[in-house]
């Protein structure tokens, strides 16, 4: 099936749909097109344009905007009003309209200004005004990010270019002055997804970047613990850091409708048909702000920490569940092993409890029916690795953690996993189970230059 066609079929099939109209004037000669959701965003939303409008002008002039700014029709009244207000500085923005009705906000009306004077082409879509809600149960940020990464779809299959990209950015998050032009020139025929290099925002406050840090060194260490397993799931899973090109977007029919964790399982997806790069020559920056907006994610942590209940957020998985993860992986890929009871009574030799869980996941069946129908072993492999995939290996690991080994302290941990992965460790200065702060971000910068 010809692209074009594979692009009207997932949109008659599979795409938000067209209720959602796209507010823009120019579109063409376009290749690459920026996605952002906005909900309540009035207060970021335009720092981050900003930081985009600061790219190459070369590069904004064949790159495309879309804020999609969005609320529930049972959303909070501030937060229409909050969305309203976006609309109307994007709609002055978009319509070349007079900035002058939002000078007395002097640093909105400074943003505005950059914004405009750039080459930067932008539009937005209104999924906020009655009439115009996303429904109560159709998802929530996952479904934002739909409507505006299929509407790039449209946008793109104007484009006659090799190669046309759709990268997904927050509206809190903002990006270097090279984003753009990194992003594009890192892509090859090969490569189909990519994830930018991240960094959150270090607040001023002492507690705020004590929320961060705990949380930025919980991510990094999870790559770290799957990476020494030598997991094929060992990637960041942070929605304003993906890139993909139409091409793949297509392949795993396009974005789900998640409330949260909508860019762990689309990338689960997409990494089922080609490896996930790691951009590392720009760099975004979320927020490090506490959330309403999500039910879990970086919003939700920190609002816990900063609840008081911070000695909660300083443990991490104990390493010794990446040990076992590592064991099983060899385990599933032995040539050797003929059926699926043969696997169990290896498995119960790596751990007892590892028999436990593949029996409850049901693997002995999975395997039994593969091992029937598959006649070689690139295509068992496939299978293997396509079954076990990220989300059941977050569940091997929360199995052990909730029925063997209780999470420890984080810098115990890390200290650990880095010596299983012969690194260098983190220096603490004390025997303290909680270091300093000044140590904490030391060691989230190591971390960055790692992970």
């Amino acid at each position: 099936m010809k692209k074009e066609s594979l692009t009207d079929d997932y949109l008659r099939n599979y795409s938000a749909g067209e209720k959602w109209a796209l507010i823009a004037n120019e579109t063409d000669n376009i290749s690459q097109v920026v996605v952002i959701p906005a909900l309540a965003e009035r207060e970021m939303l335009f720092s981050t344009l900003a930081s985009l409008a600061r790219n190459h002008p070369a590069s904004l002039e064949h790159s495309f905007v879309i804020c999609v700014v969005n609320n529930k029709d049972n959303s909070p009244i501030a937060v229409k009003e909050n969305n309203r207000q976006t609309i109307k500085c994007l709609d002055a923005l978009v319509n070349r309209r007079s900035l002058n009705i939002f000078h007395e906000a002097k640093e909105l009306h400074s943003l505005l200004s950059v914004i405009s004077d750039s080459k930067m082409k932008l539009g937005f879509i209104d999924a906020s005004s009655e009439g115009s809600e996303i429904p109560q149960n159709t998802g929530g940020v996952g479904m934002a990010r739909k409507i505006g990464m299929d509407t790039a779809l449209r946008l793109l299959k104007k484009n006659s270019n090799s190669t046309n990209m759709i990268l997904s950015l927050d509206a809190d998050t903002l990006v270097q002055n090279n984003y753009l032009s990194v992003v594009r020139n890192h892509f090859t025929p090969a490569v189909k997804t990519a994830i930018v290099a991240y960094e959150h925002q270090m607040p001023v406050d002492h507690l705020q970047q004590a929320a961060i840090c705990c949380y930025e060194i919980f991510l990094r260490y999870w790559i770290l613990g799957l990476r020494y397993a030598q997991s094929p799931w060992a990637f960041h899973s942070i929605g304003s850091t993906i890139s993909v090109t139409t091409e793949a977007y297509l392949a795993v029919r396009g974005m789900n409708k998640l409330d949260a964790g909508e860019d762990f399982y689309f990338l689960n997806k997409l990494a089922k048909i080609g490896r996930i790069d790691y951009v590392k020559k720009t760099c975004v920056y979320p927020s490090a702000r506490s959330s309403f907006r999500v039910p879990f994610g970086t919003g939700k942590r920190i609002q816990k920490f900063l609840s008081g209940k911070y000695e909660e957020e300083y443990l991490l998985y104990d390493p010794r569940i990446f040990s076992i993860l590592a064991e099983w992986l060899k385990l599933m890929h032995n040539r050797n092993i003929r059926n699926e009871n043969e696997i169990l009574i290896e498995a119960e030799m790596i751990h007892p409890k590892l028999k436990a869980f593949l029996n409850e996941s049901k693997f002995p069946r999975f395997l039994s029916r593969i091992l029937r129908g598959v006649k070689d072993e690139k295509t068992l492999t496939r299978h293997l690795n396509d079954w076990f995939d990220a989300f059941r290996t977050l569940k091997l690991i929360n199995y052990f953690s909730r029925e063997v080994y209780p999470q420890i302290n984080m810098f115990q941990a890390l200290e650990a996993v880095l010596a299983m992965s012969e690194m260098a460790g983190v220096k603490l200065s004390g025997k303290d189970s909680i270091p300093p702060l000044a140590e904490q971000i030391a060691i989230l910068k190591y971390l960055r230059t790692i992970t």
